[in-house]
């Protein structure tokens, strides 16, 4: 049941998500609004089209007083990959049909946040009204969204990255300057093992896939306290670490190959000054050696691990590190404990930094073991299969439990990730071989 505090801070949380959304596409040319730059990303207005959609379909379930939507609109583009919902449109064919348009969709998603609201208000003379199940359908609307606001940044690097000329480049409405801080050296921090409790275990939203918690059996074990940089991720390189097949994988060594990967995503080497380069939100500039290496796939951290005879964490591992409190024997919810987050703790969306931060940032957010940056920054790719835990229920059939095949558990949020999105259990999931995420890690090794 809500009270009507409560539904007042449901409507100013539902209005302020959906702001920050529009403040993320706003500052796009219509032409680049439509298009979509590869097969795996999506049009901006696709995005903001679809999470609207999505909205759409909670008040056809619930709301009392709706009955259906006359539209002037093309809403057939806009399922994802609900079967439950009718036809689907296949992901590389969303920039083929630019429907509904820029305007419709600005229209579009006016009047869905009207009538949601008008729906959240009314059921302030019926609280009885908000079942269990409405209201995890509605905060999943909410992180729904949210996570669409990093896919489209996903999407803007990579569609930004064709144009040559830096004056051509996604401008945020909001920029801060990076945090500062000394340098930090790399250590391995022991960790014993024994039985421990994957999963959440907090009062708040969460997936169903971070459910329920399960027991599961650790060794001890070694984890670097802060994320592998790109002065480290170059020595890999000069030592010939793409070009050795006894690092990789069969199928990443085949991707290295067909896509004559020699680098991470976006870097270019600059023949005549002897140097690396990359185009980020930043514009085009020599690779900052002590900031964290990003948009790497599973293959390559792999490889690398290889070569410098250690191995990624599983999420279990990495859980352990980021949440285990030994002096409260119990885990906490961010790495650094229960409060609040603020940009103090972590470079996060909010922290509208647009970039990695130097590994060794945000002391105040490291883990009780001593890791830092294991929120924001970038997601860390784990060695763990993305599967169901035991006991495993849907609470939103089709949205994480069809996907738990082929793909691989990164964990902690990146610079692009919302605050209001991530915490120790959160589990990310990507095949393999995907790049155009914000993806980076830390090494693990056996003691």
């Amino acid at each position: 049941m809500q009270t009507s505090l409560q539904i007042e801070g449901l409507i100013k949380e539902f209005m302020d998500l959906r702001n920050k959304t529009l403040e993320l596409f706003s500052p796009l040319d219509i032409e680049d609004a439509v298009t979509q730059s590869s097969d795996f990303g999506s049009p901006p207005n696709w995005h903001i089209a679809h999470v609207t959609w999505f909205f759409h379909k909670i008040l056809e379930k619930y709301s009392k007083s709706y009955n259906s939507y006359d539209d002037d609109y093309n809403l057939s583009y806009l399922n994802s990959y609900y079967q439950k919902y009718g036809s689907i449109l296949k992901k590389s064919d969303r920039g083929r049909y630019p429907r509904p348009t820029v305007i419709q969709t600005i229209k579009y998603r006016k009047e869905i946040e009207k009538l949601f609201v008008d729906f959240i208000e009314l059921t302030t003379n019926d609280p009885k009204d908000y079942s269990n199940e409405m209201t995890l359908d509605i905060y999943t609307a909410f992180n729904h969204e949210r996570q669409h606001q990093e896919l489209m940044i996903y999407d803007f690097q990579y569609y930004y990255n064709r144009f040559l000329d830096d004056s051509d480049n996604y401008v945020p409405k909001k920029s801060n300057s990076p945090f500062v801080t000394e340098h930090v050296p790399k250590e391995m921090i022991c960790i014993d093992g024994g039985l421990f409790l994957l999963g959440y275990n907090g009062e708040e939203f969460c997936y169903d896939n971070e459910l329920p918690e399960n027991k599961v059996y650790l060794n001890n074990y070694k984890i670097d306290n802060r994320l592998v940089t790109n002065r480290e991720f170059i020595e890999f390189i000069e030592a010939g670490g793409y070009q050795n097949y006894r690092y990789w994988l069969a199928d990443g060594w085949e991707m290295a190959l067909s896509e004559n990967w020699n680098s991470p995503l976006y870097w270019v080497w600059d023949k005549d000054n002897n140097k690396w380069n990359k185009k980020d939100f930043r514009g085009t500039q020599e690779i900052r050696m002590d900031e964290p290496v990003v948009n790497l796939s599973y293959y390559e951290v792999d490889a690398f691990c290889k070569w410098a005879k250690k191995r990624l964490p599983t999420e279990a591992e990495w859980e352990k590190a980021a949440s285990w409190d030994s002096n409260s024997n119990s885990k906490t919810i961010y790495p650094w404990g229960n409060t609040p987050m603020t940009t103090d703790h972590a470079n996060l969306l909010d922290s509208y930094i647009w970039h990695t931060t130097e590994a060794g940032c945000y002391p105040k957010g490291k883990s009780h073991y001593g890791c830092y940056q294991m929120m924001g920054d970038v997601w860390e790719w784990t060695s763990s299969e993305y599967v169901l835990y035991p006991g495993f229920q849907s609470r939103f059939e089709e949205y994480t439990d069809k996907w738990a095949i082929n793909q691989k558990v990164l964990r902690g949020g990146s610079f692009a990730t919302p605050n209001e999105q991530i915490r120790n259990s959160y589990r990310n999931y990507f095949k393999p071989h995907e790049r155009i995420l914000f993806s980076g890690f830390r090494c693990a090794a056996d003691t």
